[in-house]
């Protein structure tokens, strides 16, 4: 799978200390294209020069006014767009005068889904969509990247692999609470034994005395007699 920068590109990305990066890119280029034909129309407009210079001439500045700057934005807005993939989330960098950037934490990815259009399926590029637990609908999105379903299943993969992770750390921490249950019922079931033994033993203490203390008794009357 295509699309991995160089560390001059992604100079904006900030990692931890154990993150690396899986994949990196942007929009296609051939998104444009639809865009760039908008450049024809200064040219067709070339063919009333001969009919009228005056009109076609200022027919030709307005169109390549209009349409010059719609496809730069297009170019620059493509160039200032970056997707991506890493070990532990997926990030968004967008802006052309400014810098936003998005970071989503793979353990908080709940679905993933890649889409293409006509022109997409073509030429092998389309969307990738991942929504979050807690989030409305569609929380971040990769626009017109190239191979969207690789794209895609790279992202399910680290996320079926977090999940899995974060399942075992569960029961790990319940194993661990169990156990600390169990210590402390154990303990509580001796203490329990132990009081028990020594009420038995005040008891047998007191009973001996009581059978000492009958003699005495008969002992008074048969003087008194």
């Amino acid at each position: 799978m295509s699309g991995l920068e160089t560390d001059g590109d992604l100079e904006w990305l900030s990692l931890d200390a154990d993150e690396s990066v899986r994949w990196a890119g942007g929009p296609d280029l051939r998104t444009v294209a639809p865009t760039a034909l908008l450049l024809a129309l200064p040219v067709l407009a070339l063919a009333v020069v001969p009919f009228n210079t005056v009109a076609g001439l200022a027919l030709v500045a307005v169109l390549g006014a209009v349409t010059v700057p719609i496809v730069g934005w297009a170019v620059l807005w493509i160039r200032s767009t970056d997707y991506v993939v890493t070990t532990s989330g997926l990030y968004e960098k967008r802006g052309v005068f400014s810098r936003d950037v998005k970071r989503i934490d793979f353990e908080k990815v709940q679905n993933t889904s890649y889409s293409q259009s006509a022109l997409g399926t073509h030429f092998g590029y389309g969307h990738v969509e991942i929504s979050s637990a807690g989030g409305a609908g569609v929380e971040m999105r990769f626009r017109s990247v190239p191979e969207p379903r690789a794209v895609q299943q790279l992202i399910s993969s680290h996320v079926s692999r977090g999940q899995a992770t974060d399942r075992s750390k569960t029961a790990n921490a319940t194993d661990a609470v169990l156990e600390e249950i169990l210590v402390e019922l154990r303990a509580i079931r001796t203490a329990l034994e132990d009081g028990a033994g020594d009420s038995e033993s005040v008891e047998t203490r007191s009973s001996t005395q009581s059978d000492d203390s009958v003699p005495l008794e008969h002992e008074s009357a048969d003087t008194d007699s």
